[in-house]
């Protein structure tokens, strides 16, 4: 993790206790240390500042201390003028500095500009569309990204651009440089895979780091190849699962950050399996990108720390 980069002014959010009042998110963490919180409340106190939310966790294994926390700033006085994001970032740092935090400050609410990328099944691009269309997920979809055209149509009409890059073995590197060059013009902040048929190379996947969410099946490793919900279906299984995760190089293995199980048994058939599944698939990543989003998710080695 890092110190978030600069970002568009964002609009004032008002609290009932002060209308004025700019609502922002810290997230931290450190080495675990007596004095943390104090150190991170008092700066707080001392720019005006009223704790809205906060959420923290030690872990004693690691040694390690974790805080999400949602404040608003307000004005000091009547002739005062609220405390920018920049303000508080540029004092903030010293805190940081002393404890050797990772931290990020951002305004509470902020749209993440967000990448989708998807193949031929369009279950979870459709509930991510919609649920940025009504505001449910703080994104905003700047683009579209498949190696199909099936999902074309769906993507033009909400009004966001569709990019075709088909993907063969001797096209995949300058597919991927493709990829690599949308994210950079359209200052994509996070790439979500949404049923994206496609493995990403070692070197995408390490330039995209933390960046890059997926979503597949639970019945790895037992069920792989084509049609594992059918494969599922013959063994008679009695859940269906879906997981959300970071990408790395190693495949379907990076943090997992979502995950959704639902019960059946010898009633459901194959295809009813299949659309079990889908519904998995669509929570389990919608909530991945929501606390992502959210600034809720901070990374413990390959695990996640997830401040709900």
């Amino acid at each position: 993790m890092s110190i978030a980069l600069a970002v568009p002014a964002p609009a004032a959010s008002a609290t009932a206790a002060d209308p004025a009042a700019i609502e922002h998110v810290l997230t931290v963490d450190c080495a675990e240390s007596p004095g943390i919180v104090h150190a991170v409340s008092a700066f707080l106190l001392e720019h005006g500042c009223d704790i809205v939310d906060i959420k923290q966790y030690g872990d004693k294994a690691q040694g390690h201390f974790f805080m999400r926390v949602h404040f608003a700033s307000g004005p000091s006085g009547p002739d005062a003028q609220p405390v920018t994001t920049e303000d508080l970032r540029r004092n903030f740092g010293p805190v940081g500095e002393k404890w050797q935090m990772n931290w990020q400050l951002e305004p509470q609410g902020r749209k993440r500009r967000v990448l989708v990328m998807v193949s031929k099944m369009g279950h979870c691009l459709n509930d991510l569309l919609f649920r940025a269309r009504t505001g449910d997920i703080p994104v905003e979809i700047v683009a579209v990204v498949s190696n199909h055209r099936d999902q074309e149509g769906l993507v033009q009409w909400h009004g966001i651009p569709f990019f075709h890059v088909p993907v063969t073995a001797v096209t995949k590197p300058d597919a991927e440089a493709r990829l690599l060059e949308l994210v950079d013009q359209l200052d994509v902040e996070l790439v979500v895979l949404a049923r994206y048929m496609q493995v990403l190379s070692d070197e995408l996947s390490a330039q995209l780091a933390g960046k890059t969410i997926n979503i597949h099946h639970s019945f790895l490793p037992s069920f792989k190849g084509a049609k594992p919900y059918h494969q599922a279906y013959e063994r008679g299984v009695k859940t269906v699962g879906a997981t959300a995760h970071y990408v790395n190089a190693e495949l379907d293995e990076g943090p997992i950050i979502s995950q959704q199980v639902i019960e059946v048994d010898h009633t459901y058939t194959a295809d009813d399996l299949v659309a079990v599944g889908r519904d998995a698939e669509c929570v389990a990543l919608r909530n991945a990108v929501r606390w992502h989003c959210e600034g809720r998710i901070l990374l413990l080695g390959n695990r996640t720390v997830i401040l709900r």
